[in-house]
């Protein structure tokens, strides 16, 4: 038996943030607004409460979470949350504000620390504070996710922690909020979603309806994330790199990520390292670890991607998506480790940790080839100074 699920509501498309006062009214009487001090800036927290004035939702804000969303940050923003009896939580912003959300709006109703959460060591019994998800870039899929990521800042670990009560109840998913995304954001969020689609495709536990969703998410980021990134003022590759970040995002909490993931959270937490930027880092490295084991799914990618040479072998089909990937990459600036200023030595300090941390997030068990400690520490140093650049590449046959 296969499991999905999704937010209550969903909507999306062209000037969809204007349904937020409409949808605010309809959960609560006061919202908890929680975002970051780029979008005060560039007017969207403004944009949010225009909405909520209109339709008379009073609201608190907390704007202090950053790049990478962790526990000190749930702490504070539960901390206003209470303070003001709220009754709603709204979050606007990338995957971070939205991860963030979705821990208050839990630990609101269940109590306790966030890491309390993680293994499933804390039952999650009661239901969260409703919360309204709108994400302004195009790659976390967070507003439609059963999972939240948060760092422990004691112990320099990334929980990811999954639950049916994380699910906003509802999304919005307007595109023209994300044409504001800068071209080196709009590339690794990009990837990220990217990363989300293959391994909910590839993952152990793929299910029919996870692929249709990922192999849609996958066709359109090919066909979009470039255009998007070479000119951001491109709406109509925005819109549909929007509509696939949502796809993707519904995809991969319903089979799971994979290696990627697994070995990607470790850099964020330890290198503060985006994680869109972390993911795109290790993306090639490990389908080409994987490929042997995943040809005939990876094939199917290939013919998505290069549809004029979908009669080639799925051996040679399964190579040419990495070369696709490798490509895409690279036309997209995408930094490996060294390149992004990681010091060599603290890496290799640490790189130990790293690998055990992924190992323990239980991600790399849904790879198709499941690695050993001994391959995630060879494949970390792979990626540190992995060269993107794509080799000339012809079918053998």
């Amino acid at each position: 038996m296969a499991e999905f699920r999704m937010p209550q509501a969903v909507f999306y498309g062209r000037n969809s943030l204007t349904v937020l006062g409409e949808q605010a009214s309809l959960q609560g009487k006061k919202a908890l607004l929680v975002s970051d001090r780029v979008m005060e800036q560039i007017g969207n927290v403004k944009r949010c409460q225009a909405s909520l004035d209109a339709s008379g939702v009073t609201y608190v804000t907390y704007l202090d979470v950053n790049s990478e969303p962790t526990d000190v940050h749930v702490a504070e923003a539960l901390e206003v949350l209470k303070k003001n009896q709220c009754d709603l939580i709204i979050a606007i912003g990338g995957g971070s504000c939205i991860d963030a959300a979705k821990a208050v709006a839990v630990i609101a109703t269940n109590g306790g620390y966030i890491g309390d959460y993680m293994g499933g060591k804390k039952a999650v019994s009661l239901d969260p504070i409703p919360l309204i998800a709108i994400p302004t870039t195009a790659g976390t899929g967070s507003e439609v996710t059963s999972v939240t990521v948060i760092s422990n800042t004691k112990d320099d670990i990334k929980m990811m922690i999954r639950h049916p009560h994380f699910i906003p109840k509802v999304a919005i998913v307007d595109p023209i909020l994300t044409l504001s995304t800068p071209p080196h954001v709009t590339a690794a969020t990009g990837v990220d979603a990217l990363c989300h689609a293959i391994e909910a495709f590839i993952s152990r536990r793929a299910q029919p309806l996870t692929d249709i969703l990922a192999l849609s998410a996958i066709e359109l980021i090919t066909q979009n994330l470039r255009a998007a990134f070479n000119d951001g003022d491109n709406l109509d590759a925005r819109e549909k790199m929007a509509l696939a970040s949502m796809q993707a995002g519904a995809a991969f909490p319903n089979s799971s990520v994979t290696l990627v993931h697994g070995m990607s959270r470790p850099i964020g937490a330890l290198f503060h390292v985006p994680h869109g930027v972390s993911n795109a880092m290790l993306l090639p490295a490990v389908i080409e670890f994987t490929k042997d084991s995943a040809i005939d799914r990876l094939a199917v990618i290939g013919r998505l991607i290069r549809s004029d040479l979908k009669e080639l072998s799925n051996e040679e089909l399964a190579e040419l998506t990495i070369v696709e990937i490798k490509q895409l990459c690279q036309d997209l600036n995408i930094p490996n480790m060294k390149t992004w200023g990681i010091d060599k030595e603290k890496f290799d300090r640490v790189v130990s940790k790293m690998a055990t941390d992924a190992l323990d997030s239980g991600s790399p068990g849904n790879n198709p080839r499941v690695p050993t400690y001994e391959e995630i520490v060879n494949l970390y140093h792979n990626c540190y100074d992995y060269d993107f650049k794509v080799q000339e590449w012809t079918a053998k046959s």
